[in-house]
């Protein structure tokens, strides 16, 4: 079939058509809209003549998925142009050319190089254009043509998925919509039956079934009970060619799942339970479990048990555990033995959640029996109440009694009981206990300000067996007496401004008491007696609970009195009366305008532009902290060694700074070096001093050099000369210091250490001759006798 079709493919390609000169200016769907011949007719006389020049060629078609081993021939372009003496060129272009399609540019015929698959590619459009080889210019415009590939049905139909899941209720009427599948199929749907998909089952039947064009499953088999079989796994398949032979197929598996429906009533296994229990059995102790059973699955296998009927209607009851399903029956009051030992109880289960639907099976609950038998123990003492409540005055005396508490054996035996007071409740041991009796009594004074409430716990023990015991609470009110004066709310410390004016309220003053009188509290405020003649200030009693301190004049000097105490009395108005006196302060102080404080004689109380105590505190710590420091340091300072100007150990001035001596002549080696005054060229002329900063910087003065073998003492004649006239001198150089004396002096030696030992009087005039610098010398010895002729 599909070589026939080829063949006449191949025939209709091969047929002439007409020509045309120009591409197709419209395409639809990647087809020529219409074909016009661009020839001109030349019927008319009057019409232009021109040359014919058109296009033959075709709308190509090819079929996809070629196998021969040969290219596959698409088809042939022509040009009339073309008189076949090999001077055209056909070239071609567009989508594939020179890769998928080729030309014979000679011939114009067309060939596809590979196999084509629609489904990647429909439809190629190409351009095609004839050119003189000798020229090179076209002798056609170029022209578009389209090359459409027939769609085979060489593709499967694909479901959407590999594998659906659905769901659908147990009991579900014949066709209820279970899922739709979907499959699809790459071939073209335009063409024959290539796409055309049909479904059918292959595995699941009579269960389900599935329409053939839609693809949706339906149940296909009444009553599938879940609780049978609840898993079933149906294989679709989807055919294309419409179903045919030779279509191609693909199959998916649904796996569908029956769902729960409440269609099973809960039932027992039994008809008849027996439990057993102590009568001491605490009210909600569990006393057995009974279960029944349900073939279905979550909530409709939910079960509510309850008790319908029975003995024991109201002493116990039944409750549901969530988890397990079971009733749990428990005990609902207190047991005793001595008055009923079995108990017979009717206990129904039931489904909370029911299907209308299948009522018709009947009704979804089940009844058992349950038999209670009741065990007889040895009780220990019961209390006539389950907790008792007392009350005391707080001025009640030690020894007095407060109240009483019964505790008896339930047993037969009546066993005697005796009582105690359990101390761990009572740590302070405020009460007691008649151990016969049960009588409750103080030990202690009581303070109801210190504790309103007491809760102790009294025991009842037998004393024939001590390990029978049983225990009550016990709460002991103490009632209030009025044995608490009033006091102030506050500490209060005010001020008054010195203009103002009188009866200014300064003041509001509140109070408070320890009391609590059953009417509410009633104080009333007044000034202390030794208070109210000449005070400067009055109190107003407000009737509720405050009081309002009034300026008694008008103006105030803080300067004659900065500060008042004021004694106010405060009283309640319980029995007996309670008073207290508590004292305001009240500072005088500066205020501006709107009565703000400003200053007062101590430090300001409430400013809103000043600072609190706590900061100006804060600041003077400071500010001592800061003064020690200093004082510190200062002190420090004057501990530390003075350091000698010059430090140096290169001086040759050090030994004398230090010992204070002069030098041994030129035989002491050890002092200093000689040879630096035989050889000034030694001295740094430029060298200023390291420990004297000069008041003017002046260029140092450079001076000649002496010989080399000039006495010393010259030298220093000469260096001290220089230094007399030198501005930048300091006030002694090292030369100055030793004063070295050479041999022959004519002033010998200018020290006074020998000068007691010395017989000769010593003539220091010659001072005089030697400048400025001795000058001060020159006055205090020159012409001035000596000691010793004194």
């Amino acid at each position: 079939m599909r070589t026939y079709r080829y063949f006449l493919l191949l025939f209709w390609v091969g047929q002439p058509y007409p020509t045309f000169s120009t591409p197709l200016s419209k395409r639809t769907s990647g087809f020529p809209a219409k074909k016009r011949a661009l020839e001109l007719s030349g019927n008319s006389k009057n019409e232009l003549n021109r040359s014919k020049r058109s296009w033959m060629w075709n709308q190509f078609f090819l079929l996809e998925e070629y196998t021969g081993s040969d290219y596959q021939y698409v088809g042939k372009l022509h040009s009339d142009q073309d008189r076949g003496d090999g001077s055209l060129k056909y070239i071609l272009s567009g989508d594939g050319a020179g890769d998928l399609f080729i030309i014979n540019e000679n011939t114009g015929d067309i060939q596809a190089t590979k196999r084509l698959d629609r489904e990647e590619k429909p439809v190629y459009i190409l351009r095609a254009q004839a050119i003189n080889r000798r020229t090179g210019r076209p002798v056609e415009p170029e022209s578009e043509f389209i090359i459409k590939i027939h769609d085979i049905n060489d593709n499967e139909p694909i479901f959407t998925k590999d594998v659906y899941t659905a769901t659908v209720p147990e009991m579900s009427d014949v066709g209820t919509f279970v899922v739709q599948v979907t499959a699809t199929d790459a071939d073209d749907p335009t063409y024959g039956n290539s796409a055309k998909v049909v479904y059918s089952i292959l595995q699941g039947q009579p269960y389900f079934s599935v329409e053939s064009e839609t693809g949706i499953i339906k149940t296909a088999l009444l009553n599938m009970d879940r609780e049978n079989r609840e898993q079933y796994q149906v294989v679709i398949q989807a055919k294309d060619m419409g179903g045919q032979m030779g279509g191609l197929s693909g199959t998916t598996t649904v796996n569908i799942t029956l769902t729960d429906v409440n269609d099973n009533p809960p039932r027992f296994p039994q008809s008849t339970y027996q439990f057993k229990t102590p009568e001491s059995s605490p009210p909600g102790t569990p006393i057995g479990r009974i279960k029944a059973s349900d073939a279905d699955v979550g909530e409709n296998a939910a079960i509510e048990y309850s008790i319908t009927d029975g003995e024991g209607l109201d002493m116990f009851d039944v409750i549901t555990d969530q988890e397990t399903q079971e009733g749990i029956i428990t005990v609902k009051k207190f047991l005793d033995f001595e008055k009923k030992k079995v108990y017979t109880l009717k206990v129904e289960a039931s489904n909370p959640h029911v299907e209308p639907r299948f009522l018709y099976l009947g009704p979804f609950k089940d009844s058992a029996t349950v038999r209670i038998v009741v065990e007889d123990v040895d009780e220990p003492p019961v209390f006539s109440k389950l907790a008792y409540v007392l009350q005391i005055r707080e001025d009640a005396q030690i020894n007095t009694t407060i109240g009483s508490v019964t505790a008896q054996d339930p047993d037969a035996a009546r066993n005697p009981v005796k009582y105690s007071v359990d101390r761990h409740t009572d740590m302070d041991r405020i009460f007691n206990i008649d151990s016969g009796n049960g009588s409750i009594f103080t030990s202690k004074l009581l303070d109801r300000e210190t504790l309103l409430w007491h809760n102790i716990t009294v025991i009842a023990t037998e004393i024939n067996n001590p390990k029978q015991s049983s225990r009550v609470p016990l709460y002991i009110k103490v009632l209030d007496v009025n044995d608490n004066a009033p006091e102030f709310a506050e500490f209060y410390e005010t001020f008054v401004c010195e203009k103002a004016k009188a009866d200014q309220l300064i003041q509001t003053l509140r109070a408070v008491d320890k009391d609590d009188p059953y009417s509410g509290h009633q104080f009333s405020f007044s000034l202390a007696p030794e208070a109210i003649s000449g005070s400067n200030f009055t109190i107003q009693d407000n009737k509720d609970n405050t009081a309002g301190i009034l300026t008694r004049k008008n103006g105030y000097n803080r300067h004659e009195m900065s500060t008042y105490l004021l004694p106010v009395v405060i009283s309640d108005n319980d029995y007996p009366v309670q008073s207290s006196t508590g004292t305001v302060t009240v500072r005088v102080c500066a205020c501006d305008h709107h009565g703000n404080m400003q200053s007062c004689h101590a430090e300001a109380l409430i400013h809103p532009t000043g600072l609190s105590t706590g900061a100006l505190v804060a600041i003077l710590l400071c500010i001592v902290i800061l003064l020690v420091t200093v004082v510190l340091f200062a002190a420090l300072r004057r501990q530390r060694k003075k350091e000698p100007l010059i430090i140096s150990k290169e001086d040759i001035r050090d030994n004398i700074v230090s010992y204070n001596d002069e030098g041994g002549g030129e035989e002491d080696t050890q002092a200093f070096d000689i040879g630096t005054l035989r050889n000034p060229e030694a001295i740094e002329d430029n060298k200023l001093r390291r420990d004297i900063v000069p008041e003017a910087l002046f260029l140092p003065r450079r001076t000649p050099t002496a010989r080399d073998n000039t006495d010393v003492r010259d030298f220093i004649n000469q260096r001290l000369k220089e230094n007399d006239t030198d501005p930048t001198a300091p006030p002694y150089d090292s030369l100055a210091t030793y004063a070295y004396e050479g041999t022959g002096s004519v002033a010998d030696s200018l020290s006074s250490l020998e000068s007691v030992t010395t017989d000769g009087d010593q003539d220091y005039d010659y001072l005089s001759d030697w400048g400025p610098r001795f000058k001060k010398l020159a006055d205090m010895y020159g012409g001035v006798d000596s000691d010793k002729d004194s």
